[in-house]
């Protein structure tokens, strides 16, 4: 039987793991993307890919609540599949943790800490309302003696963990690269039809020529750059920091609650950390704001005073995907499916997204 051919526009965090599936299943896969394969300012890129159903419950509903907890089960399955995939690589297993995570708040800041406390209570399935757990100051150093004294109680959220973006991200390139997809970089996407994708490409020798690629089955994978072809969509602007700090040692994922935003801090090996909290209402594709740096900077330094003295090694900003109702998205539209909308959730539900979407595919093909 012949394979299907899937094109695929756009090689970001969705659209790398859509087309890993489909050729493990033993598709053709062409991917097509505007930026190069190692550009940073993705979506994907500028993010701390925490993987946070409990925490996230309180700010979302109980779709992307489901969606999160099948992908956690996907997560460690799939690192798993892509390590194995190629043994002989001579690069270590992608990071990825699942040692839960804490959220504390600073004595001004209680109010918010109880108001996130009682969101959980009331939205968390009576199942998972174990998973919860209320810290005093010595359990809280118990967990995390980085933040002994520090803080009078907070809470500790079982089973949620992190993944390293940057590797995973790397390693399903590699990936599709030794499965044979066709991968084009630097195109502008001209039109998408349910059998053709019609591409212009942007650098080059070739700059300015136009092509198009007749395929099986098309999928728009965009993000933000899906706008044309779906009504409600918008690019949610998201910033994040990363430093290097020998002062401090941190076992996982830790949010500090404050009035107007909540910081997160995910540690990484190596003494890295993902510092991010910013969430504007803004399409600006610019560089990272003074103000966002020095809140994240000052917040952070509240968390810890060590954290003074980290080193700065980037500024990232991108624009996150949200459709009206803030839920990711898996639908097919005019004969073009669309897998899109996954916002702040992108790590969270992606998994089970792509999981979903790879089986309607090959389902519904004879």
């Amino acid at each position: 039987m012949r394979s299907l051919h899937i094109g695929i526009a756009g090689a970001g965090l969705a659209g790398r793991m859509l087309a890993w599936r489909l050729l493990r299943a033993g598709c053709r896969v062409t991917l097509l993307d505007m930026r190069q394969r190692d550009a940073l300012d993705t979506a994907s890129m500028a993010a701390a890919a925490m993987l946070s159903p409990l925490a996230e419950l309180a700010v979302s509903d109980a779709v992307v609540f489901a969606l999160g907890q099948r992908s956690m089960a996907l997560w460690p399955q799939w690192i798993d599949e892509l390590h194995a995939a190629d043994p002989a690589a001579d690069t270590p297993p992608v990071y990825f943790r699942q040692q839960g995570s804490l959220v504390v708040a600073h004595a001004p800041d209680q109010s918010s800490l109880a108001h996130f406390t009682r969101l959980l209570q009331h939205k968390l399935p009576p199942a998972y309302q174990s998973q919860v757990q209320r810290l005093d100051t010595a359990a809280l150093a118990t967990l995390e003696p980085a933040l002994a004294g520090r803080f009078a109680q907070g809470l500790y959220l079982q089973g949620e963990g992190q993944v390293a973006n940057d590797q995973w991200m790397a390693a399903l390139a590699r990936e599709l690269a030794r499965l044979g997809a066709v991968w084009h970089s630097g195109v502008a996407v001209q039109a998408l039809e349910p059998r053709c994708l019609r591409a212009r490409r942007m650098a080059g020798e070739h700059a300015g020529e136009e092509f198009s690629i007749p395929v099986d089955i098309v999928v728009d994978a965009r993000g933000a750059g899906s706008k044309p072809l779906l009504s409600g969509l918008r690019g949610v602007r998201g910033e994040v920091l990363r430093v290097e700090c020998k002062g401090v040692v941190l076992q996982r994922p830790v949010r500090l609650m404050h009035p107007r935003y909540q910081l997160y801090v995910v540690p990484r090996p190596d003494h890295l950390f993902v510092v991010g909290a910013t969430e504007l209402e803004s399409e600006d594709t610019g560089p990272v704001t003074l103000r966002s740096m020095l809140e994240l900077g000052s917040a952070l330094y509240s968390l810890h005073p060590a954290f003074g003295e980290a080193r700065v090694l980037s500024l990232l900003s991108a624009l996150r995907p949200a459709l009206d109702n803030d839920q990711p998205a898996c639908m097919q539209q005019d004969g073009i499916w669309h897998i899109n909308g996954l916002y702040r959730h992108g790590y969270l539900c992606a998994p089970a997204l792509v999981d979903s979407l790879t089986r309607q595919i090959l389902d519904s093909t004879p």
